[in-house]
C-alpha cells in the first residue's frame, strides 16, 4: 500500500479569540490580523516536516490550493512543490490540485511540466474544481466552473502530449504551441481528482480513467461514490482497481485512544468549527442554487447516505467534545496496532491501495505533528506499506 501524508498547511496560530462571540471568523479577513513571522515559520515548518518524511520513507506528500483565508496558506500549491522538489528526494509530490477553472491552463501545462522536470518525475498532478470561495475571490461564475475544468484539462494534458496542438475553446484559445520543458513521465504526469461527491465530476474521472480520492469522510456515502464510479469506469471500457482510489484518513497515534482524544481533538474541533468552510459555503443545495452543482448532483447516493451528501455547515461548525469522542471510537486513533488495523479495514473495504493521512489539523504545534510523523513512520508505516489492496469489490459488483 501507498502511503501519502496529506497536509492543508493551516496558518500557524490559533485564531478563534477573532471570533468575538460570534461561530464564523470575519471574512475578508483584515491584514491586521495577519502577522508575517507566523507565515514565514508556518511555510519553514511544513518543508522541514516534508523533509521528514522523505528521510522517514513515506512515498509522497498531498498538498492543494485555497485563497484568502487561514484554512491553508498554499494559494500556490505549484511554488510549494517547486521548494519541496528540493528539498526531498524520492517523496511523490501530489498536488491536489490546481484548480483548473480558475487559471489560464497553458500556464499551468508549462509550470506542471517544470516541476516533474524540477523533482525528477516525481510530480502527481491532481487536478479540482475548488469551492465557491476561491470563484468569488477571482470573480469567475460558479456557473462555469465545470465547462472551464473540462476545457482547461482538454488543453492542459494535449500541451504535454502533442507535438504542436492549437486549440479554440469558449473560455481559451492558442495557436501552434509547443511547450518546452516537457513533462519527464511518459505521456504525462498521473492526474488525479479529488471527489466531493457531484455526480458530474465521478462521471468525468470514469470517461477519462482518472484515478480518485472519493469523499471528505467514510461511511456509506464514501460507499456511493466508488459504487458509482465503478459503474461509469465499466461503462467507458475501464475497470476499477485499487491503483484508482486513495482514501482519505484522520489518524493519530498515542499510547491510547484516550490520550489520543485529549490531544487531538483540540485541533480537531479548531479545524471544523473555525477553518473549515471560512468564507465558503458548503451546503449543496446552496451550491446549486448558485449553478456550481445540478439539480441531480446527488441522484446516485442512497437514501440513508442524503443527509451526509448534503454538507451541512451545522455539522462542522457545531461540532462538540462529544460528538468528537463519538467519532474517535471508529477512527485510526489511538494505539499503533489499532491505527494500523483500521486504516487496512478501511483500505481492504473500499479497495483502494493508496491512503492520504492527515496527521495534523488546525494550528497543531510542529513539535506534535513531527512527532506523529515519526511514530507513525516508526509503529504503522511499516504494516500498511506491507499490506497490499488487491481486490476491488465495487468492481466486481458493477461486472
Amino acid at each position: 500500500m501507498k502511503v501519502f501524508v496529506f497536509d492543508l498547511l493551516a496558518y500557524g496560530e490559533n485564531l478563534d479569540h477573532l471570533k468575538r462571540g460570534a461561530t464564523e471568523l470575519p471574512y475578508p479577513l483584515s491584514k491586521q490580523h495577519f502577522k508575517a513571522d507566523v507565515a514565514v515559520r508556518t511555510y519553514a515548518e511544513h518543508l522541514d516536516a516534508w523533509e521528514e518524511m522523505d528521510r522517514l520513507g513515506y512515498d509522497g506528500v498531498g498538498f492543494n490550493e485555497h485563497h484568502c483565508s487561514p484554512y491553508g496558506l498554499m494559494n500556490s500549491p505549484n511554488l510549494m512543490a517547486a521548494s519541496a522538489a528540493q528539498r526531498t528526494r524520492k517523496l511523490k509530490l501530489l498536488i491536489y490540485g490546481n484548480l483548473l477553472p480558475l487559471h489560464e491552463p497553458l500556464r499551468l501545462a508549462e509550470e506542471l511540466a517544470m516541476l516533474d522536470c524540477l523533482s525528477n518525475g516525481r510530480l502527481i498532478s491532481g487536478f479540482a474544481r475548488g469551492i465557491p470561495r476561491e470563484y468569488q475571490v477571482h470573480n469567475v461564475p460558479l456557473s462555469d466552473s465545470r465547462a472551464r475544468f473540462e476545457e482547461a484539462y482538454d488543453i492542459v494534458t494535449r500541451a504535454w502530449t502533442e507535438d504542436v496542438f492549437s486549440y479554440r475553446g469558449k473560455f481559451w484559445a492558442y495557436k501552434d504551441v509547443a511547450i518546452w520543458p516537457r513533462p519527464v513521465q511518459k505521456p504525462h504526469p498521473p492526474i488525479w481528482i479529488p471527489i466531493v461527491g457531484s455526480k458530474e465530476s465521478i462521471e468525468f474521472a470514469g470517461q477519462h480513467n482518472i484515478p480518485i480520492t472519493p469523499g471528505l469522510g467514510g461511511g456509506g456515502l464514501r460507499a456511493d461514490i466508488i459504487r458509482y464510479y465503478a459503474r461509469c469506469l465499466a461503462a467507458s471500457g475501464h475497470k476499477l482497481t485499487p491503483d484508482h482510489l486513495s482514501l482519505g484518513i484522520n489518524a493519530y497515534v498515542a499510547d491510547s485512544k484516550a490520550q489520543a482524544i485529549r490531544e487531538m481533538a483540540p485541533y480537531h474541533l479548531y479545524f471544523n468549527r473555525t477553518l473549515f468552510s471560512h468564507g465558503n459555503f458548503t451546503e449543496t443545495a446552496l451550491q446549486r442554487q448558485a449553478g456550481y452543482s445540478s439539480q441531480n448532483s446527488t441522484d446516485y447516493v442512497r437514501p440513508e447516505n442524503q443527509r451526509a451528501a448534503e454538507l451541512l455547515r451545522e455539522d462542522f461548525r457545531n461540532m462538540t467534545m462529544a460528538d468528537v469522542e463519538r467519532m474517535a471510537e471508529t477512527l485510526p486513533w489511538g494505539p499503533p496496532g489499532e491505527v494500523a488495523e483500521r486504516i487496512i479495514a478501511q483500505a481492504d473495504q473500499a479497495g483502494a491501495n493508496m491512503v492520504q493521512i492527515s496527521l495534523n489539523r488546525g494550528a497543531m504545534p510542529q513539535e506534535m505533528f513531527l512527532e506523529q510523523i515519526r511514530r507513525f513512520a516508526r509503529d504503522v508505516l511499516p504494516v500498511l506499506q506491507a499490506h497490499e489492496v488487491k481486490r476491488a469489490p465495487a468492481a466486481e459488483a458493477a461486472d
